[in-house]
């Protein structure tokens, strides 16, 4: 149970963002999550939207390299220590976390984590015998 994530390099200067903010906007493309990370002359702006298929369509017809990615998303309770569990059967597992990021797409009582991990299927399994609410394609559609 795996969810599509869209990693773009962006040139990091002003107004870069603003454009391909612009293009999803125009196109009508709703971000569910997003994450950026930068380096000095490129961001990788990673997301989850909820039409992967035309979203990256769309960001390569624009120009931009983009690149489809499996990942997991799982909702936790939201309170403190609410990620700690589902992070420690993964390190109990020796599973190590590439990255994560959290969202939310209305107020709630879980918190919604994206993780990027080596080996999905054995974490998918992991989460789930401990009792982890994994997120599926279909319902990331439907946030």
């Amino acid at each position: 149970m795996y969810v599509k994530q869209i990693s773009v390099f962006i040139e990091n200067q002003p107004g870069k963002l603003a454009a391909f903010a612009e293009l999803l906007a125009r196109e009508g493309i709703d971000l569910v999550a997003l994450s950026i990370a930068d380096t000095t002359n490129f961001g990788i702006l990673r997301c989850i939207v909820c039409d992967y298929e035309r979203a990256a369509k769309v960001m390569g017809d624009a120009g931009y390299t983009a690149r489809l990615t499996d990942v997991l998303a799982i909702s936790v309770p939201d309170r403190p220590g609410g990620m700690a569990g589902a992070i420690h059967a993964l390190t109990a597992a020796g599973i190590s976390i590439e990255y994560l990021y959290s969202f939310v797409r209305s107020a709630g009582h879980n918190a919604l984590l994206i993780f990027r991990v080596e080996n999905l299927e054995k974490a998918a399994k992991v989460l789930a015998d401990a009792g982890v609410a994994l997120i599926s394609q279909e319902e990331v559609r439907t946030l």
